[in-house]
């Protein structure tokens, strides 16, 4: 899949920590989204973007993992070429319009968005009431450090 996004040698380990961090390290394809978004599966699939792929969240939670990687692979199709750094791989699950913009760049913050930024305030690092690129990222990287140094992730 990572191959076929265009993405670095290490495209590969960044998909598998996206898909630890979304999944809260199950890997499962039916774990659902503990705030009640309607999310579910390896990348938590919103109900809209299943339907957009031609599914559901239902079919995709009754899925193997393997099943479902199809159609996180049709998921990240669109951003063929533009995934450079692990940053910009979670973007695309979290919030597509930071693809590209640097680490520091605010995704959200309490004044200007209020909602979005409740929704997400655990990313908020420092807690300065505003979540940037690299804050949201940072869980993600957490992730993929893990998995490197237990020997999970491929090197």
């Amino acid at each position: 899949m990572a191959l076929d996004l265009r993405m670095p040698a290490e495209g590969p380990n960044w998909l598998m920590s996206c898909m630890a961090f979304e999944s809260g390290e199950t890997f499962s394809p039916s774990v659902r989204n503990a705030a009640g978004s309607g999310a579910v599966g390896l990348i938590q699939f919103m109900p809209a973007t299943a339907k957009e792929l031609g599914t559901s969240t239902d079919h995709l939670a009754d899925m193997t993992a393997e099943q479902q990687l199809e159609y996180v692979a049709r998921y990240f199709g669109p951003y063929k070429g533009k995934l450079s750094r692990l940053s910009d791989v979670y973007m695309a699950i979290l919030w597509p319009a930071a693809i590209g913009k640097p680490d520091d760049a605010a995704l959200w913050d309490a004044a200007t968005r209020p909602t979005t930024y409740r929704q997400n305030s655990g990313l908020d690092a420092n807690k300065d009431l505003t979540i940037t690129k690299g804050e949201a990222a940072s869980k993600v990287a957490a992730k993929l450090a893990k998995g490197l140094t237990s020997g999970i992730a491929s090197a």
